[in-house]
């Protein structure tokens, strides 16, 4: 019993880490939200300039007032469907941990939503889907309005052979 008291503490104290502001948005009528402190920016679409040989999620990179930055569909980095653009597809630029240090990176979403202050009661530990499927990506799911939002740790979305590429960009 004791074990299994002390093999909960580190989620507990895990889940109570999670706890605080999160932009949410959504993708494919889903809600996600992604921590605050890692969000740059939210812009409306930019021209995106393609890059050859990249994989298809990474739809090539803007200039953001003269700094070069990569930007990935995240619907497409997700493996759902292409959804055109329109007015209320928004690019959230991020910065997360590459591989020499911190790196910003556009990520395209359907819209955004809102910030909220998500209380740690009201998040709970991803799903188990079993091993076949990887999800962590998930820092946890929080129960809101009678739906769930999906956290995401925006670090490990981003962990891509990618990453390296687009690290000793000025």
């Amino acid at each position: 019993m004791a074990e299994a008291a002390e093999a909960l503490a580190p989620t507990a104290q895990t889940i109570e880490d999670l706890a605080g502001k999160y932009l949410t948005f959504t993708m494919a009528d889903e809600d996600y939200g992604i921590g605050i402190l890692k969000i740059k920016e939210i812009i409306g679409m930019l021209p995106v300039t393609p890059v050859p040989q990249t994989p298809g999620f990474l739809i090539g990179v803007i200039n953001l007032r003269g700094k070069v930055i990569p930007v990935i569909d995240l619907r497409m980095r997700f493996g759902m469907q292409f959804k055109e653009y329109n007015d209320r597809t928004c690019i959230i630029v991020v910065e997360y941990a590459g591989q020499t240090g911190t790196v910003m990176m556009g990520t395209v979403v359907d819209a955004v939503s809102e910030v909220l202050n998500i209380k740690a009661g009201e998040i709970e530990p991803a799903p188990a889907f079993g091993a076949q499927l990887k999800t962590d990506y998930i820092l946890g799911m929080a129960k809101m309005e009678g739906g769930v939002k999906i956290l995401l740790d925006i670090d490990t979305v981003l962990a891509t052979d990618l990453t390296a590429m687009f690290d000793n960009m000025d």
